[in-house]
């Protein structure tokens, strides 16, 4: 898949647009003397860093040496509004995803890195097809008309199998996401198979947490970490009406840090491996 194909403006302009209001902030310059430098009203450039407005290179580039940016911080920014200003990719079911997480989808597709700690399911990147209509089924968001479509939307946007530029995914997951069903036995048993193959691939680390480790860093809430080639990474929170995306480099570290820690107190990704297997076994044995 193309850069050009891949790009997502909506993504990009978030990426500038909280960069810019990180500079900003960093430089202690007021939202009304920036907007003044570049003959904005204040409103506008308020458009501009929340990314809901196009950022023009060249005005982009002005802000930031006004921050007084670093070099790099200042190309990197720049090089991201030139993407954004190329036009807007759009992504096969957006009708099923409600807007805040159609800016997730953007963002997921520009990562090159992605973490994920789950406590409930699979994260998306790895579930079947089946598996993932299971676990969209039922749910207050989704209305039944519209499972199929979002279940496929879960799969068209999977990139660990991508044959030109594969996520690298990274992920903990609690031991009771292995003994908690999603439709029927045949389902799982489709969705251990799947993992295990997956976790065969070099751009895919996936670690159990088990339940006798107690206490951890992650027990208050899932989350995702996205890593980019052209900019900082973006921590991603979801809960039932929205979501938060944390670009922050205090948050971003915390959450790296918390990931770093969950991935100590897993199990090996051999031990890991092992314990999927035993629940096919186990499935199997069942039947």
């Amino acid at each position: 898949m193309r850069d050009d194909e891949r790009s997502d403006a909506s993504a990009l302009r978030f990426l500038v647009g909280s960069a810019l209001k990180a500079a900003r902030s960093t430089a202690r310059v007021t939202q009304q003397a920036a907007a003044k430098h570049i003959g904005f009203t204040s409103a506008k450039l308020s458009y501009m860093e929340s990314g809901e407005t196009a950022q023009s290179a060249d005005h982009v580039a002005k802000l930031m040496r006004l921050y007084a940016a670093p070099a790099e911080d200042v190309e990197w920014v720049v090089s991201l509004a030139v993407r954004a200003d190329h036009g807007v990719l759009s992504t096969r079911n957006d009708e099923v995803w409600p807007d805040w997480f159609k800016l997730y989808v953007g963002l997921e597709k520009l990562a090159q890195r992605q973490f994920e700690y789950a406590n409930s399911f699979f994260p998306g990147q790895v579930q079947t097809l089946d598996y993932a209509t299971a676990v969209v089924s039922n749910s207050l968001h989704i209305p039944a008309k519209d499972v199929a479509p979002t279940a496929r939307a879960r799969i068209d946007r999977q990139r660990v199998t991508d044959a030109d530029e594969p996520l690298q995914i990274s992920a903990v997951i609690e031991e009771s996401v292995l003994d908690r069903p999603f439709g029927s036995p045949a389902v799982m048993l489709g969705q251990f198979e799947h993992v295990l193959d997956l976790m065969t691939r070099s751009n895919v680390d996936l670690r159990v947490i088990p339940t006798s480790a107690g206490n951890h860093d992650g027990l208050s809430t899932p989350f995702i970490l996205l890593n980019f080639t052209d900019a900082r990474g973006i921590a991603y929170i979801e809960y039932h009406t929205g979501a938060l995306y944390l670009q922050e480099r205090a948050d971003v570290d915390l959450y790296a840090l918390t990931a770093d820690r969950l991935v100590a107190r897993a199990l090996s990704a051999e031990d890991t491996a092992a314990a999927v297997r035993s629940r096919i076994t186990r499935l199997r044995n069942s039947e």
